[in-house]
């Protein structure tokens, strides 16, 4: 939810709503003085700032840093955390690079991009938050389409050609051995639901956290194809000066968020209630944005939590270099750094 990029356009990732998108600079404002305060009354005259970019409106799909700052986990780091949303349409690295944020929350595809432009951002990845990637091909319950082999021939709508659902469905196609040209792709922005109800496409790429929700709250049976691979979802990123200047401070500030992550899981109800304190009029039906996201968060197999498979950064460095997604072939032996993550 999972994403600037796209969710100003879900998510991860995680980016939601066109309610969500409209409302979405009053919201920011409106959160940010609540989480200044909030911030400043756990923080303790001692304790470090840190400003951390979230890169969407206020959003449940923030669960875990909104946890993670109720419950004092920041403070209990000596850290004084300050959330600081971004407005629709803002660039994406732009506080961060300006030196207004010291971390942001951002996709690992979305650094490497960043990395591979000339003179782009020296980003560093060090937390790895979404477990999987967050976007999934939709038809309705009664699809002739049972793979995504059998899209061929057939219509796909999506938000436009950027972010997250685009390349998730080249990831899908690749993955399935169809070339774009054997569907028909149409760009229907943020209109997935009624699109897909009334036919005007025969599928849909949606945040599996948002669309499906949607879907299951109008009544409208659907199946899904998730993304599973080669892609790296959102986590945690700064720039490789700041984690430099600050490897102390910035490690505190991944354990404490890794600990929100893990609290959010556990106690979702709670977490649901407390992230009320940061995220305006949140409506109940959230709820069940926040336990598809609960699915996305949670460590795979034996992973541990913030860690990301480098062999993941990989292959997802050669798929996005092939589709013509990298200015450059970046060095990933500087984009991961696993060594902010909390020792076993």
């Amino acid at each position: 939810m999972g994403r600037g990029s796209e969710m100003a356009g879900w998510t991860w990732s995680q980016r939601g709503s066109a309610i969500w998108r409209a409302q979405g600079a009053l919201l920011a404002l409106a959160v940010m003085l609540v989480a200044v305060p909030l911030a400043a009354c756990g923080g303790g005259g001692s304790n470090k700032t840190l400003t951390v970019g979230l890169t969407y409106v206020p959003n449940i799909q923030f669960a875990p840093f909104y946890v993670a700052q109720a419950k004092g986990f920041y403070k209990d780091a000596g850290l004084d955390v300050k959330l600081q949303h971004h407005a629709a349409g803002a660039d994406e690295f732009g506080a961060l690079v300006a030196g207004q944020e010291d971390v942001i929350f951002g996709g690992g595809d979305e650094v490497l991009q960043a990395r591979s432009k000339a003179n782009g951002p020296e980003l560093v990845y060090i937390a790895q938050v979404f477990n999987q990637y967050p976007v999934a091909l939709i038809v309705p319950a009664n699809s002739p389409i049972q793979s995504v082999a059998d899209l061929q021939g057939h219509s796909v709508g999506i938000p436009g050609q950027y972010g997250a659902t685009w390349i998730g469905l080249l990831a899908l196609l690749k993955n399935a051995g169809l070339a774009q040209s054997a569907v028909n792709i149409q760009s229907i922005g943020f209109t997935q639901l009624a699109a897909l109800s009334t036919g005007q496409v025969d599928a849909v790429m949606g945040y599996v956290n948002n669309e499906p929700v949607q879907f299951q709250q109008s009544g409208v049976a659907i199946r899904t194809f998730p993304v599973t691979e080669p892609l790296i979802s959102n986590g945690l990123a700064a720039l490789r000066s700041q984690l430099d200047k600050r490897p102390d401070d910035i490690k505190k500030f991944v354990a404490a968020t890794l600990k929100g992550v893990q609290y959010t899981i556990d106690h979702p109800d709670e977490a649901f209630e407390l992230s009320k304190q940061f995220v305006p009029d949140l409506p109940a039906g959230q709820k069940d944005v926040l336990t598809a996201s609960i699915t996305l968060w949670k460590a795979q197999g034996t992973q541990a939590l913030g860690v990301s498979d480098p062999a993941a950064w990989q292959s997802m460095a050669t798929f996005l270099k092939e589709q013509g997604l990298l200015d450059s072939q970046p060095d990933l032996s500087k984009i991961y750094d696993a060594s902010f993550l909390p020792k076993k």
